[in-house]
């Protein structure tokens, strides 16, 4: 167990992962038409990643480290009960803990989501809006200096 004990943290492409994974609105994007079990081999991207999965596995956090950017998050599902914040607290916690002084960020894309707050639980984890994409998802940032959920 790591950080509060919310996350385990498992390889890329662990089946328990995967299965989440699957269920993630940017998994058929990344698949590029190809059969979805190419992800079994991992979905976390070119890299140094994090792979963070619940306990139970009804929750999936991945982090990727781009060298200029900082710690993207690539992937966060929640089908737990647990709040969606503290899950990405811990997660912004154990990033910082391998990547100290690191920009953590993501890409949100509002369309795809049921929300009508884009990232909002990434908001009450302290993080904030900071741009749209040229292809207009939402660009989301969490920095250490107590914006990111750190004690």
């Amino acid at each position: 167990m790591l950080g509060l004990g919310l996350w385990i943290e498992v390889k890329d492409g662990d089946p328990r992962a995967v299965g989440i994974y699957r269920r993630h609105y940017s998994a058929k994007n990344k698949n590029h038409g190809l059969p979805i079990d190419y992800c079994r081999y991992g979905f976390s991207g070119k890299g140094e990643s994090m792979v963070l999965l619940a306990e139970n596995c009804n929750a999936l956090f991945c982090w990727r480290k781009v060298e200029g950017e900082g710690i993207q998050c690539t992937v966060f599902r929640n089908e737990s009960d647990l709040l969606s914040s503290d899950l990405i607290k811990e997660a912004d916690n154990l990033a910082f803990s391998r990547w100290p002084e690191k920009r953590h960020y993501t890409y949100v894309n509002a369309g795809k989501i049921k929300s009508s707050n884009p990232g909002y639980c990434f908001i009450k984890a302290g993080w904030h809006r900071c741009g749209l994409t040229q292809k207009g998802l939402v660009i989301l940032e969490g920095l250490r200096d107590g914006s990111a959920g750190s004690p």
